[in-house]
Formats: structure tokens, C-alpha cells, sequence
């Protein structure tokens, strides 16, 4: 089932995973809204600079950030009320995890890729 997911951390950068992972649920078609405050277009896709500019459900925020930076941004990821979160290696975020419990919103320390390349990404 296609799902609308945003990419929180998209890069330009084709050997970043972001990006691999931007071109690989788009190849799964699911709907990707790529984040970034600096890029205009990744893969084609207009680019939203912050989630708080998103319009309408997000189903999947999969995450590509720092720990220091998705920790100032945790107030906006629960604002946004995805469906679940999904930390990619490295993005794991005792300060971010803390609020998404509080709000009940469901994470899981996961890769996208590897979910989408074994059929564990559907929700």
C-alpha cells in the first residue's frame, strides 16, 4: 500500500542514504516529500525546506539527521503527527524518542532500506 512519506534529512548527494532511500520508495511507489532547509529539488522532487510546511497526513517520517539536530526539532516532528517515525542508523535520539513517546506516536530504530528491500516497510 503506498504510503506519503517524508524524508527528514534529504540529501543531493546520490551516495547518501537519504538519497538512495528518496529514489528507492519512490521505486516502491510511495508518495516522497524530501526535507531540507538548503536544497530546492533532490531526484526530481521539490524540496520542503520544514516540516512544519508540509500540508496534510504523513504516514512515515524517516529520519537522516544528527541526534543533535532531531533533538532541537522534536516539538515539529510531534507537531506534524506522523503515523510512525522511522530512525535510521545514527539518528537515534533519546530526546526526540522521550517526546514521541509522550505523544504517542510510534518510532522504531530501523533502516528504510532495508524495511523497503524486505517487505517490512508497509505499515
Amino acid at each position: 500500500m503506498a504510503q506519503r512519506v517524508a524524508v527528514l534529512g534529504a540529501s543531493p548527494k546520490r551516495d547518501r542514504y537519504s538519497n538512495q532511500a528518496i529514489r528507492l520508495l519512490g521505486d516502491y511507489g510511495h508518495e516522497v516529500i524530501p526535507v531540507n532547509p538548503r536544497e530546492q529539488e533532490i531526484e526530481g522532487l521539490s524540496v520542503i525546506h520544514d516540516i512544519s510546511e508540509i500540508d496534510g497526513k504523513i504516514d512515515s517520517l524517516t529520519v537522516y539527521l544528527n541526534p543533535k539536530i532531531s533533538s532541537k526539532m522534536a516539538q515539529e516532528i510531534v507537531s506534524l503527527n506522523p503515523g510512525r517515525v522511522i530512525l535510521n542508523p545514527g539518528a537515534e535520539s533519546p530526546d526526540l524518542e522521550k517526546a514521541l513517546d509522550e505523544n504517542g506516536i510510534k518510532y522504531l530504530h530501523a533502516c528504510t532500506l532495508v524495511m523497503l528491500r524486505t517487505d517490512q516497510f508497509d505499515i
